[in-house]
């Protein structure tokens, strides 16, 4: 991975003189590459990262998994493009898993409106054979950023052969 793509996926608050003080380059350097990556899609975008234990009224996150049929030409394409064009949800992966296919990751105001959603738009999309929806509890992590801290230094716990 570039140096550059490693710094700013960590802190995307870097200046263009910071990171050129670290990468020993020009700042219109690190302008053409960012403005590269950018232009060849490796950048896709810039957004902070948020702690939504936090976050008083938060919506519910749910991971919903998908076995698909498989499309002969395009595979999983298809169907992977249809459930990510809908607005609530966030990431779609292809998993390589016995049960499932796709694994989508999806963000509404209650648990009844994404079970309203996997059962009347994701379930019944063509060539989809069954789901599976786990809700979120507490994110420790996200985005390789940590949420969780122990809020109890006291607590010590061991391990008891």
């Amino acid at each position: 991975m570039s140096k550059l793509l490693e710094l700013i996926s960590k802190n995307n608050d870097f200046t263009t003189a910071q990171l050129a003080a670290m990468l020993g380059k020009s700042e219109d350097d690190i302008r053409n590459e960012l403005y590269d990556l950018e232009e060849k899609g490796i950048i896709k975008g810039n957004k902070a990262v948020i702690d939504w234990n936090k976050v008083p009224d938060a919506d519910v996150t749910a991971i919903i998994e998908l076995k698909v049929a498989p499309k002969p030409e395009t595979g999983f394409d298809d169907t992977a493009k249809i459930v990510m064009s809908y607005d609530n949800v966030e990431s779609v992966y292809l998993a390589a898993s016995s049960r499932y296919d796709l694994i989508a990751t999806v963000r509404g105001k209650t648990i009844q409106e994404i079970a309203e959603f996997v059962s009347k738009r994701l379930s019944t999309l063509e060539g989809v054979m069954g789901t599976a929806t786990s809700f979120v509890l507490t994110q420790y992590k996200g985005d390789g950023v940590v949420f969780y801290e122990n809020d109890d230094e006291d607590e010590q716990r061991s391990l008891i052969l």
